[in-house]
């Protein structure tokens, strides 16, 4: 089961990326994903 959720939120993060190319939103999309992957580090820096 773990193999298919993992599998899952793949295939959604590539269809996000999809759909944000389609729109023409994809610098927003490259921005929140790097503002996320820094804020997960402090946090887990911060609670480490």
């Amino acid at each position: 089961m773990n193999k298919s959720r993992g599998f899952l939120y793949q295939l959604a993060r590539i269809l996000g990326d999809v759909n944000a190319v389609n729109k023409g939103k994809v610098g927003k999309r490259i921005g929140r994903r790097v503002a996320g992957k820094a804020t997960g580090r402090g946090l887990r820096k911060l609670f480490k």
